[in-house]
């Protein structure tokens, strides 16, 4: 166990940043605000390369050592560095500056135009990347001004690794770091994103889901056919690919799929504690999500995480609404995401599904079905994989340096929310190969953030809490 003493100066950097954020409350929300007014979505690489300029800058602001770490075709990684004399220990903070397209017609307010509201009595800011994950890299900008400000100087080294395309699968991660291996070492790495837990308590993370996905198009007549004509003659392709995801799940969200739950690697003594000794917020969030019942046969949320998944992103077949007409469609589409745990492999998963639908008559095809295909076989699916796929990743809790990290964030925090896995996917796996280290995800952001959807948003007690919970960690020897 870390003794009291150790965690003082931890304790004394989460004092310093409250004390910082109150001062300073309007002049950092003004910055956060306008860190979140640059356009930062995949679409607009000039929009995520001011993005990464504007971060340089404000490392080098801080004193840090900053730079891009860029290959050619691929957003840069924002790369800084503090040197400690007579350090021993590297810690390496991970966030991303990326964010989720928007469909600016969701939102209640434009997505990169802030806007401040009052929910539940108290502020949060709305935009794009608000809780995913901008708040996370404010956070530890402000935490160095915090400590600056106190006179407390960090006791090991410091980098930041502060990533561009993680929205999009972080294709090029690993490659990025593999080029630059003598920067980005460190003795563990702090992955700082995601939601804190439901109860509003921080929490500690030590692995996350891997992920992968697939497209599945089925095939009816080569163009729409009138309903009336020839409604129960030409096979609908829309009701067959309803059909075939049918199949693949039971009605408490059990996977159907062969050998889909094998290889499963089993939770540890102290992990499954951990699960147990976490707050039980389901009957909260079936009442906020308005949910009648929820999947997984009485589990816990909780438990669930650490199992593989199979869900339905969406599906599309001809029109709907005041657009639909009575017609049989050519085709229909969904796209399928599954979320790994650990002892999986991306790709053996996918083939796990592809075999699935070969076993219900179907011919699998890895590219658009040309009329002989269509005509000659009875049922066809062509299936594309996704590639910017990665496998889970979990950290043994019992580690020395995961002690440490506990230590530091109860010091800034007090009571702390351990977890075994992450619901959410990061590319760990990546990070730890090429840095050859641990990571420990550290989040801050609130559960009801609306990441990924429209109005998005943060509730800037988290941020402020999450200054001091950065400053506690950037502390730590």
């Amino acid at each position: 166990m870390v003794s009291h003493a150790q965690g003082q100066p931890e304790q004394a950097a989460a004092t310093a940043a409250a004390a910082y954020t109150r001062a300073h409350n309007a002049e950092l929300t003004a910055g956060f605000e306008h860190l979140l007014a640059l356009p930062n979505v995949a679409a607009d690489p000039v929009g995520l390369r001011a993005n990464a300029q504007y971060l340089v800058a404000a490392l080098q602001q801080r004193g840090a050592q900053a730079q891009l770490l860029s290959i050619p075709g691929a957003p840069s990684v924002v790369y800084g560095e503090i040197l400690t004399p007579g350090a021993t220990h590297t810690i390496v903070f991970y966030a991303h500056y990326d964010g989720q397209p928007v469909t600016a017609s969701e939102w209640a307010t434009p997505p990169f135009q802030p806007t401040l509201e009052t929910v539940n009595g108290e502020p949060r800011v709305f935009a794009r990347s608000a809780g995913d994950d901008k708040a996370a890299i404010f956070a530890q900008l402000t935490a160095l001004d915090a400590l600056r400000a106190a006179g407390l100087k960090p006791r090991a080294n410091l980098r930041f690794v502060w990533e561009g395309e993680e929205e999009a699968g972080s294709p090029h991660l690993e490659q990025i770091l593999d080029a630059h291996r003598e920067l980005i070492h460190g003795n563990i790495w702090m992955i700082c994103d995601g939601p804190v837990d439901q109860s509003g308590r921080q929490t500690v993370v030590f692995g996350a889901r891997g992920d992968t996905g697939l497209q599945i198009t089925v095939y009816g007549p080569e163009h729409g056919l009138h309903s009336g004509h020839y409604g129960n003659w030409a096979p609908n392709p829309a009701m067959m690919l309803a059909q075939l995801l049918a199949g693949m799940e039971d009605a408490d969200g059990h996977v159907l799929i062969p050998h889909f739950y094998d290889g499963i690697a089993p939770l540890s003594a102290m992990e499954k504690q951990a699960i147990a000794d976490a707050p039980n917020n389901d009957a909260m969030l079936r009442q906020k999500f308005w949910l009648g019942r929820t999947d997984g046969d009485g589990k816990r949320l909780l438990e669930l995480l650490n199992l593989p998944s199979l869900n339905i992103n969406g599906m599309a077949s001809a029109q709907v609404g005041a657009r639909a007409t009575n017609v049989v469609p050519s085709m229909a589409t969904a796209n399928l995401d599954m979320r790994l745990v650990v002892g999986e492999d991306w790709r053996a998963q996918q083939q796990k599904v592809i075999d699935f639908i070969q076993s219900r008559g179907y011919f699998v095809i890895d590219h658009e079905p040309t009329e002989a295909e269509r005509t000659e076989h009875p049922r066809v699916a062509w299936v594309v994989r996704e590639t910017n796929s990665y496998n889970a990743v979990r950290t043994p809790m019992d580690l020395p340096m995961a002690q440490e990290v506990i230590a530091a964030v109860r010091a800034a925090r007090g009571e702390v929310v351990l977890l075994p896995t992450m619901g959410g996917s990061v590319p760990l796996g990546a990070m730890e190969r090429a840095a050859d280290t641990r990571t420990v995800t550290v989040p801050i952001a609130n559960f009801d953030d609306n990441q990924h959807t429209a109005n998005e948003n943060l509730r800037l007690q988290n941020l402020w809490d999450g200054v001091g919970t950065m400053a506690a960690l950037e502390m730590m020897p």
